[in-house]
């Protein structure tokens, strides 16, 4: 496909390179502008749901969910205390 677009764009190499890279700012900037926010609303990266407690997830519970101000994990395990020798 490229040596196809190649031999078709008129002139010589320099003449040829100026007119691809026109063609490739052109391209990229028809999608940058137009095709991808026109695409956007359509892709699910922005439809993030998480559901975990609300029934939503058929009953099922996440092991260590104690609510919301209680950490499951101990904070205090990877800070030791200070050594009295230095």
């Amino acid at each position: 496909m490229y040596a196809w677009i190649w031999r078709k764009l008129p002139g010589g190499v320099w003449s040829k390179l100026s007119f691809s890279l026109v063609l490739i700012a052109t391209i990229g900037t028809l999608l940058w502008y137009v095709v991808f926010p026109w695409a956007t609303p359509f892709l699910p990266f922005d439809d993030v749901q998480v559901e975990a407690g609300t029934g939503e997830d058929s009953g099922a519970t996440i092991p260590g969910d104690e609510g919301p101000d209680e950490v499951p994990y101990d904070t205090t395990s990877n800070q030791p205390h200070p050594s009295p020798s230095r």
